[in-house]
């Protein structure tokens, strides 16, 4: 008799309002059907997942995780830390999961489940900022404490346009930042209101924001870096490219690298896959070239 595979279901109770619980025994139903001996572990605080993956990843031939954004960045970093990496299933369950819909993972958990266990692996970038990892975007400024001070209301009724509206209603008055950028041999200075390094097709529920032709096993990442307004035309300029108006602007700033240093006059707060990544003067990111294997449906190119 062949030994059962050993998979380790790592999921965030509280994602998504909370839905998994009324999905849970299809999810590890369908787990157990593929032929998993499932260990199921709900986290219990922030950076839970870290742990867990990274003491006992060894143990198992896949991991597969449910929750947001952060919990994915969680179980990735630990990850990350194991000598050997074993596949990876995502469960997406929070508001935004901008990777899920990079990879084309579905938003029925039970589907999702479904491709982790079933599906194909896929040889995905990530992101190592200084000590870190990321998995699919390291930001600061702007936008990156929108998504804390917009109300829930807001985002349901206007969906991801609350982002948007949010981050124009307080650009008057927004922190800029004084910066040097080098990446490839160029070197910029310039003072930055926001600035995102990423490997996804979309960001903050945005697609397309990261710029076209986005692949996520390339070995680069898209950077985009929006200048400070001075007037009105200017903040127009850079609102009409956000929400893909225009293609061209030189309020922002946009290219590929394989890696990026950024220094900044002062600390600045930056945020890892929308979670809190700490202050920072300066920040080294290098591109991991296909490091982590992530399972994605049959069906997707």
């Amino acid at each position: 008799m062949d030994k059962k595979k050993k998979l380790l279901f790592v999921f965030n109770p509280y994602s998504g309002k909370a839905q998994i619980k009324n999905q849970l025994l299809d999810i590890v139903d369908s787990m157990v059907k593929a032929d998993f001996e499932v260990t199921i572990y709900p986290t219990q605080a922030p950076s839970d997942a870290v742990r867990k993956v990274e003491a006992e990843a060894a143990g198992y031939d896949m991991i597969v995780c449910s929750g947001g954004d952060g919990t994915l960045d969680e179980v990735v970093t630990g990850l990350m830390h194991c000598e050997h990496r074993i596949p990876l299933g995502y469960i997406p369950a929070g508001s935004t999961n901008d990777f899920a819909v990079s990879l084309g993972i579905p938003k029925d958990a039970v589907a999702a489940a479904l491709s982790a266990v079933n599906g194909r692996p896929f040889a995905c970038d990530i992101g190592a900022f200084n000590d870190d990892f990321f998995v699919y975007v390291a930001a600061f400024g702007l936008f990156t404490a929108v998504s804390y001070k917009t109300s829930q209301e807001w985002k349901n009724v206007l969906g991801h346009a609350a982002y948007i509206l949010e981050g124009a209603k307080c650009l008057h008055d927004i922190p800029s930042y004084l910066m040097q950028v080098e990446y490839n041999n160029v070197r910029l200075q310039d003072e930055f209101i926001y600035g995102m390094v990423s490997n996804s097709t979309s960001v903050g529920g945005f697609k397309g924001m990261t710029g076209k032709d986005v692949l996520l096993d390339d070995g680069v990442f898209e950077v985009t870096l929006i200048k400070k307004p001075r007037n009105p035309i200017e903040l127009n300029e850079i609102i009409a490219s956000l929400i893909n108006l225009v293609d061209d602007t030189d309020m922002v700033y946009s290219f590929k690298t394989d890696a990026v240093r950024i220094t900044a006059r002062n600390t600045i707060p930056w945020t890892l896959d929308g979670e809190f990544g700490g202050e920072h003067q300066e920040v080294i990111i290098r591109n991991l070239c296909r490091a982590v294997e992530i399972m994605v449906p049959e069906t997707m190119a």
